[in-house]
């Protein structure tokens, strides 16, 4: 039973591929839709509109804090543990699992206990302060997500973990159910009970809460590894490598919020100057419209990544194996099918972004925030299938045990290129300088990428 997964190393590729790929591409995709489904709907009540909108896009990044330590946590448990049996070492995989767990219930708590006492000056870092109903709008949003942030966390971070185990169908399955409850209980709460932004976290929440408590259920019932009472003691050895293999997914998420602080702020100072967002009423459109666009981006980065991450057993457990030809093969069907999903998404926001923002509420708005969402979907999502394969990169050589490239890749992609620009641009361009900072970004990291993957091909030659 330990070592049922051993098909890991025999079946096709491209089978395993769908097996794995498609179950987490729908678990992120589901997660996604949390905060994509509150600003759908906060964005359509009439009540809220751009206010709401742009109070959603200032508490997004720090769900995204959340979400880098669980990911971090539940994707270098997955790779752990993927090449520990690969080794047929099921002792350590089962103590990476019960160490991961311990460490998801800490970190969520202490994260928890930050966000409720600083939130005043936390939503001021992330320019909730552009104006006084916005700021309004986000601190009530933040606090009840803040509220649900332990079980955010533990649903988040277990997925990868119940992939491992398995078991893709039901890590969807999981966050599937969470979702939908969220999208039940959204227009309920927001439409009839006129809650407003409580009522959007508050449906979160609780659709958080369900994801959690059905993967408790599932570590309770694990069928290949199954950690005993002792595996949940903490190892400093064990933490420590599950932690290094998870760092990228930390990073790449962590760095997105250090970009999106940057980028939030540049709005909000370079808007002041302008002619048209410098007016008090119309103030918050670029930081509401901006967020939708990075909505959308979210939707594709989800196949994206789910794309790769759902690989990372497979890549793991061959190269645990010393079968590098698999890993080969699997690496060049990622790539194709990663650049086809950037192609796909580059035809959606540069021929209909008009459909795109009507979702988002666009008729209840300005022609100012029109004219600009129009522009910020063609610029800043302009070098989408570049994005779509630097992504695929960092979590590939993440799964191959390469954290330091992979570390290093994300890095200089969302902190040096992504922050730097955004500050840089604005300078000489003003508020347009925000939106060229993500297609300069891509373009400039993939020039890297496009090195990196060139010697990952050579170092997969050949089986050991």
């Amino acid at each position: 039973m330990e070592h049922s997964n051993q098909f890991l190393g025999t079946e096709r590729i491209g089978k395993l591929m769908g097996q794995y790929a498609v179950p987490c591409i729908i678990s992120l995709l589901v997660g996604a839709l949390y905060n994509i489904v509150d600003q759908i709907f906060i964005a359509n009540a009439s009540y809220l509109g751009s206010y709401g909108n742009a109070a959603n896009t200032v508490v997004f990044p720090l769900t995204v804090v959340a979400l880098a330590i669980a990911v971090m946590i539940g994707d270098g448990c997955c790779a752990y543990v993927s090449i520990s049996l690969g080794r047929r070492d099921s002792d350590t995989a089962k103590k990476s699992v019960g160490n991961s767990v311990i460490m998801t219930l800490v970190s969520s708590l202490v994260l928890t206990a930050v966000y409720l006492i600083f939130a005043d000056p936390i939503i001021a870092m992330f320019g909730g302060t552009v104006n006084e109903e916005t700021f309004h709008h986000s601190k009530e949003y933040f606090f009840y997500i803040s509220m649900g942030i332990p079980f955010y966390m533990f649903g988040q971070a277990m997925n990868p973990i119940i992939r491992a185990d398995g078991n893709p169908k039901f890590a969807m399955v999981s966050t599937l159910a969470g979702a939908v409850i969220n999208i039940i209980l959204d227009p309920i709460f927001i439409f009839t009970f006129r809650w407003g932004m409580m009522g959007a976290a508050v449906a979160t929440v609780i659709g958080q809460a369900a994801t959690a408590l059905l993967a408790v259920w599932y570590l309770l019932n694990m069928k290949i590894i199954k950690p005993a009472k002792a595996d949940y003691a903490l190892s400093g050895q064990v933490c420590g490598r599950t932690l290094i293999l998870g760092i990228t997914s930390f990073l790449s998420q962590i760095s997105l919020v250090a970009a999106m602080a940057a980028i939030n702020n540049m709005l909000r100072k370079y808007g002041a100057l302008d002619a048209i967002f410098g007016q008090e009423q119309y103030a918050q459109i670029p930081m509401a419209v901006v967020g939708i666009v990075m909505k959308f981006f979210q939707i594709v980065i989800s196949i994206v990544v789910g794309m790769a991450a759902g690989c990372i057993p497979i890549v793991g457990f061959n190269m645990g194996a010393g079968k590098k030809l698999r890993v080969k093969e699997l690496f060049t069907k990622l790539l194709i099918a990663e650049a086809a999903v950037g192609a796909v998404a580059l035809i959606l926001v540069e021929f209909f972004p008009q459909q795109l923002i009507n979702i988002f509420g666009a008729a209840n708005e300005s022609v100012y925030y029109t004219e600009f969402a129009i522009k910020a979907f063609r610029i800043y999502l302009c070098m989408m299938i570049f994005a779509c394969v630097n992504k695929a990169c960092f979590i590939f050589l993440q799964a191959m045990g390469k954290a330091a490239a992979s570390t290093a890749l994300s890095m200089i992609r969302e902190v040096v290129f992504g922050v730097g620009f955004a500050i840089v641009l604005p300078l000489f361009f003003g508020l347009d300088g925000v939106i060229y900072s993500m297609p300069v970004s891509d373009i400039l990291t993939f020039v890297i990428a496009a090195f990196l993957i060139r010697r990952t091909y050579q170092e997969l030659k050949e089986d050991q």
